[in-house]
């Protein structure tokens, strides 16, 4: 996917957009979705690139110049510990957690009432290697009401290149 495609899909309306401050991007992988995030996010907010694997960020243009600081992190297994969040975004991540329930109860706790959440995953419920765990749009909502969210939108849909659903991105807040 390219960073246009990325952006395009967790966009949605404007009243969708993400809310500024500091956010971790949770499972960031070479941070595509760290750099579309990035991209949305007005001026003076940050983010943290997460992944339990060393980050090492991909060559994508940054506009807005939002500080990005990378964090080696297993999110199974440890918080982390950033003070202010007010976002956690979860790009084809998630569907690597088999006790989603737990996790999001977790990360929930990190997050002020104001805060929000933006994932993104296959709307699917065939496993496959690459989406062992996935997360249907519907169950995702279900998902988040047990944690104590109200709203989950819809903020793009895009087919999946692996033909197994559509990828989704969803914004979820209180």
């Amino acid at each position: 996917m390219e960073l246009q495609e990325a952006i395009t899909l967790i966009s949605g309306q404007p009243a969708c957009r993400p809310s500024a401050g500091t956010w971790a991007d949770i499972g960031c992988g070479s941070g595509l979705f760290t750099f579309a995030l990035a991209h949305l996010l007005p001026a003076g907010s940050s983010i943290y690139a997460i992944d339990k694997m060393p980050v090492i960020l991909g060559p994508h243009p940054d506009p807005q110049q939002i500080p990005i600081i990378t964090q080696q992190l297993d999110i199974e297994k440890k918080d982390p510990d950033i003070k202010g969040l007010q976002g956690i975004m979860m790009a084809n991540s998630l569907h690597y957690v088999a006790d989603k329930a737990t996790l999001l109860q977790r990360l929930t706790r990190l997050l002020p009432p104001s805060g929000q959440f933006i994932i993104v995953e296959y709307d699917t419920s065939a496993a496959n290697p690459w989406v062992p765990f996935p997360v249907r749009f519907e169950a995702l909502k279900h998902l988040f009401r047990q944690a104590g969210w109200t709203q989950a939108e819809k903020l793009g849909e895009r087919p999946s290149r692996y033909r197994s659903g559509n990828m989704y991105a969803a914004l979820i807040s209180a």
